[in-house]
């Protein structure tokens, strides 16, 4: 899969880190984290932001998933390592390599509340229940000035446009999570329609619900394959689990009524609210329930979940699949080999009667987060090492040792006198490096570099080339189909952990929200039983939820 959030496995990357000096000089925890001058020289942080590494080179201790190792490396000794230390003065020592992600988990909570030591720095999946037991187990020490001090511009200038990623990591005002960036607006919704069938019906763009309606209802009863009307259910969506999801999704819809479901939106006063009980969530669960009796959608759609919806995509019975940008990479290639001639393409998200238009939009670019012991006798080392991926792998510039990869013998080569990145032509191909942020990744390019090569220009930069080789035309121009509607992506702003009454109420409105959807759509209730619904949530927590969720907003946003 394509997903970069969901390739990068969580913790492949790293875990913890436990950091010691190796012939440091005994700078104190306050001097080492404030960056002071120690009679009058330089103190080691500042040395070694002053030459890029530590000299002498430090030692630390990490946690490490299982990788795949080639060309002899081990985990004791691999590609990785070796460039660490030479380019950081970094090296590991007394490394915990945990079978899986659920055992480091475990050992991690045991060791909080054994009181057991923990690691210098700490790994956090996008977890807000253990983030916040991170927070309160009170060895990890806020990184505010540390974060000012020494984050690099890259990482200040996302922070500063994007000040709700802090919200999941900020507790009495203090930020205690350094955030690992991720690809913006990658997951972003749009519809791929299948373009040969809009060729032949000679049909237009959707720009509104009507219009989608009017081309499902060709697809299904004017189909340009010859396929009768029974074997065709236009819409390809997933109602077994969250609608609100990464395809086969249901946000567009909703959106076009005002509301996305299954996420807490801002209303008119800025407070938060529910979005499934909003009353636009009614309109649009009448037009599904109108789809269903048309048969523009399948009636197995409640027990498919994300991959199976596609499944009727890529098998030719639909015509419609919304989804992200990398449809055309995965799971596009299985529609093309089971329908000869098809074509597709990524159209707008279309209005609502009244021109609204929405979308979900969970991703303030963090995909993940390093926390710092209290005792890190180093607490700034992390920043060098960050910083550094940031700055040259990012977006490596040209001629730079990075220019066609991270190590040549294993994610690039030159054959036949020429540089690539071709796995099936580079014996050994490997590009799982265990680096201890993970892939480094600028939030916004990733996009902007789609858009680029939308609009016909030229790559120049190492990234965009690549993104030129390995991205098919079909996922650029979804780019720019995804950048030109950015102002109709409505943002979850509840990224925290769940709530005292979520705790015991949460389960059983979620399990009746979903079955009240389901069978509206499906026509066992009426639309008007979304009423009953709404004032039974209510009272049944969701009041009291709303609450706790606001009174968790406004002590996180307050700035």
């Amino acid at each position: 899969m394509i997903k970069f959030k969901k390739m990068w496995s969580l913790l492949t990357v790293t875990a913890l880190i436990t950091l010691t000096a190796c012939g440091s000089s005994g700078t104190s925890n306050e001097n080492a984290k404030n960056g002071n001058a120690t009679n009058n020289t330089q103190s080691e942080a500042d040395a070694a932001f002053a030459k890029g590494k530590y000299d002498p080179p430090i030692e630390f201790s990490a946690v490490l998933m299982p990788k795949k190792y080639v060309q002899g490396d081990t985990k004791e000794n691999n590609v990785h390592d070796r460039w660490m230390l030479e380019t950081l003065g970094m090296k590991h020592k007394d490394t915990w390599y945990p079978a899986n992600d659920d055992q480091y988990r475990q050992k991690l909570q045991l060791a909080i509340a054994s009181g057991e030591k923990l690691p210098d720095f700490v790994f956090a999946p996008t977890n807000a229940v253990l983030t916040n037991q991170l927070i309160d187990s009170g060895q990890f020490i806020a990184i505010d000035e540390l974060f000012d001090k020494y984050a690099n511009k890259i990482l200040k200038d996302h922070v500063a446009a994007h000040p709700e990623l802090w919200y999941p990591f900020t507790k009495d005002g203090k930020k205690y999570n350094l955030p690992i960036l991720e690809y913006t607006d990658n997951d972003d919704t749009l519809l791929w329609l299948r373009e040969d069938w809009m060729e032949k019906l000679k049909l237009e763009a959707p720009k509104t619900i009507a219009d989608l309606e009017n081309i499902m209802d060709k697809f299904k009863n004017e189909n340009p394959d010859g396929l009768a009307p029974k074997d065709v259910y236009p819409l390809a969506i997933s109602l077994k689990n969250n609608t609100n999801t990464w395809m086969g999704q249901l946000d567009w819809l909703f959106g076009a009524y005002g509301t996305i479901e299954e996420q807490w939106n801002k209303d008119k006063d800025g407070n938060l609210e529910y979005g499934s009980i909003n009353p636009g969530a009614k309109q649009a669960l009448a037009k599904l329930s109108e789809w269903m009796d048309k048969g523009y959608i399948h009636t197995d759609s409640a027990l498919w979940d994300e991959g199976k919806s596609a499944e009727s995509f890529t098998k030719g019975a639909a015509g419609i699949l919304p989804g992200a940008n990398w449809v055309p990479d995965w799971p596009a290639p299985d529609l093309m080999k089971n329908v000869p001639g098809a074509k597709i393409k990524g159209y707008p998200v279309p209005a609502g009667p009244d021109g609204l238009i929405g979308t979900k939009w969970q991703n303030s670019g963090v995909n993940a987060s390093i926390m710092i012991n209290k005792d890190a006798k180093h607490p700034e080392a992390i920043f060098l090492y960050y910083n550094y991926l940031l700055d040259n792998l990012a977006n490596p510039a040209a001629g730079s040792q990075y220019e066609y990869g991270f190590a040549k013998g294993y994610d690039w080569d030159m054959i036949d006198g020429e540089p690539t990145s071709d796995k099936d032509k580079i014996k050994d191909f490997s590009n799982e490096f265990p680096f201890l942020t993970g892939p480094a990744r600028i939030p916004d390019l990733f996009m902007k570099t789609l858009v680029k090569l939308a609009d016909g220009e030229t790559p120049v930069t190492p990234y965009e080339k690549q993104m030129a080789e390995f991205r098919k035309p079909e996922n650029w121009a979804a780019g720019k189909v995804v950048m030109s509607q950015l102002d109709v992506r409505k943002q979850n702003y509840f990224t925290g952990a769940a709530t005292p009454t979520m705790v015991s109420k949460w389960n059983l409105l979620r399990q009746s929200e979903m079955e009240t959807f389901n069978k509206i759509i499906y026509g066992k209730l009426p639309v008007d039983s979304f009423d009953q619904f709404v004032a039974n949530w209510k009272s049944n927590g969701g009041d009291q939820i709303t609450k706790e969720v606001n009174e968790w907003f406004k002590s996180v946003s307050a700035q």
